[in-house]
């Protein structure tokens, strides 16, 4: 019995067709972004006999959105005419809040909610601190600066609660990882 190969001529129209179809697919918990926007689409790969990889990236580690965004994944490509991928999880290296592109935190914003500053720079473990964290963020509706934290978890463990002490709207901020 022998395998049948793809050309490489072939795997590159599969992975450029699997890739668009990937790029669109949006994060079940803030369906405002694209899995690509929010920095969780790491590679789309094609191997020889024509079959799709997907890699994602959680966000934290246990992130229960995970079997959703691959099933959406694998759901979108069977409908795109490419039946049979596999989504692969890879944690290396670890998701950064810096890899949410400008067009997803344009429509973080667009959306009511604060999208996250530049990530902490860190060298080696990371020190536990179950206090709130201090931030310096804006309110994404009038811009102000006078907001004062609420919650530090909010409806997912990605994101804080915070009320704007200007126009005194509430409004999630994705956290900085």
């Amino acid at each position: 019995m022998t395998v049948s190969t793809t050309t490489a001529v072939d795997r590159a129209a599969l992975q450029d067709k699997a890739f668009a179809v990937a790029r669109t697919v949006t994060d079940p918990e803030m369906p405002m972004l694209t899995l690509e926007d929010l920095g969780v689409l790491r590679a789309v790969e094609v191997d020889e006999r024509g079959h799709v990889i997907v890699s994602i990236t959680p966000t934290y580690t246990g992130c229960p959105a995970m079997a959703t965004m691959r099933d959406d994944l694998v759901r979108s490509l069977q409908d795109a005419g490419l039946p049979g991928a596999t989504v692969r999880v890879s944690l290396t290296p670890a998701w950064s809040s810096d890899w949410i592109t400008e067009r997803g935190r344009r429509s973080l914003a667009e959306h009511g909610l604060s999208a996250p500053g530049r990530a902490p720079a860190r060298n080696g473990p990371v020190a536990l601190s179950l206090m709130p964290t201090r931030r310096e963020i804006a309110c994404p509706r009038c811009g102000s600066a006078h907001t004062e934290l609420t919650s530090e978890f909010g409806p997912t463990a990605c994101k804080a609660l915070y009320r704007c002490t200007s126009c005194l709207e509430p409004f999630e901020h994705v956290k900085e990882i």
